[in-house]
């Protein structure tokens, strides 16, 4: 017997952890720390959406297996901000055999939507989420902060990253993968223990492909002005010949693919392309949408 009865996968609550209170960029406390959040009219120090990404890989392997670790590509826009002592939970619609995209997204305990997403294998003939919100953009009509920018315009070097399991990532990211696994949402020995791995080497957690992206971020020098803070309102991480593992040299590209602007904020879509140590084989893929707070940079309202 057979039914056409949609289905949906759901994860435990977990209480993701805050580990960006000390990130530092532009020489300014983010909008992760305490104090600079209520300053903007929030109440407290978000935790980074890309930490929610890790309550997904349980369900997906459900659906794809392996095939996800490798291929898998998750594209969100994030809704609300989450708090430390918040509890959040997964969801996935089990799409029907065969098939190469779903939904899938994230709530507070009390029903507030966290994110909403695709999820998908790569290559995938349907548009994702973030694929589609990005082609409805139109163009800004007037932007100060990011008035330097281009669409087009490419990162001022080759960057040239890796992972260590103790490797400290950094002002933008002050803490090492192993602090990041001690408290991980949902843990897997594949990312500390090479044997456990089907790949015989540790493998980077899908939030963790976050870090590593941004973390040479600046050496891009894309001429934003500042201070102001910035925050992820769009983020896609694409696994194209994955996984991306622990202690591989990688190399990073960036690109500006898109411009944009709200009532409250200016934004620019980054395209962060990860080749192998070579430079010549590409393994994965980042579009995210950083949002600079108008509010926060000084004069903004005068200015316009």
């Amino acid at each position: 017997m057979s039914f056409d009865t949609p289905l949906t996968l759901r994860g435990p609550l977990r209480q993701p952890r805050q580990m960006l209170a000390d990130q530092e960029y532009g020489g300014h406390a983010s909008i992760h720390d305490d104090a600079m959040a209520e300053k903007l009219g929030f109440r407290a120090g978000p935790i980074e959406g890309p930490t929610h990404f890790s309550l997904f890989p349980p369900l997906l392997a459900k659906i794809w297996g392996q095939a996800w670790f490798e291929r898998g590509c998750i594209s969100a826009h994030y809704q609300n901000m989450v708090v430390e002592g918040e509890e959040v939970r997964a969801y996935a619609e089990v799409p029907a055999e065969g098939a190469t995209s779903t939904r899938v997204w994230a709530e507070k305990a009390d029903g507030t939507p966290v994110l909403e997403a695709s999820a998908s294998l790569t290559p995938n003939a349907a548009p994702t989420l973030l694929e589609t919100r990005m082609a409805a953009l139109r163009p800004p009509e007037k932007l100060l902060i990011l008035e330097d920018l281009a669409v087009g315009m490419t990162g001022a070097a080759e960057e040239r990253v890796r992972m260590d399991p103790d490797q400290h990532m950094g002002a933008l990211y002050p803490f090492s993968l192993n602090q990041k696994l001690s408290a991980i949402t949902e843990t897997s020995p594949w990312y500390s223990d090479g044997a456990a791995s089907p790949w015989g080497r540790a493998i980077i957690p899908l939030e963790m492909i976050s870090v590593l992206a941004e973390y040479s971020s600046h050496q891009a020098k894309f001429p934003v002005k500042g201070p102001a803070v910035g925050l992820f309102a769009d983020q896609e991480i694409r696994l194209i010949d994955g996984p991306l593992f622990v202690g591989e040299d990688y190399v990073i590209r960036r690109e500006i693919a898109a411009l944009a602007e709200s009532k409250r904020t200016e934004s620019y879509w980054v395209r962060t392309r990860i080749f192998d140590a070579s430079g010549t084989r590409q393994v994965a893929e980042m579009l995210l949408n950083h949002a600079s707070l108008k509010a926060s940079y000084a004069g903004y309202a005068e200015a316009g």
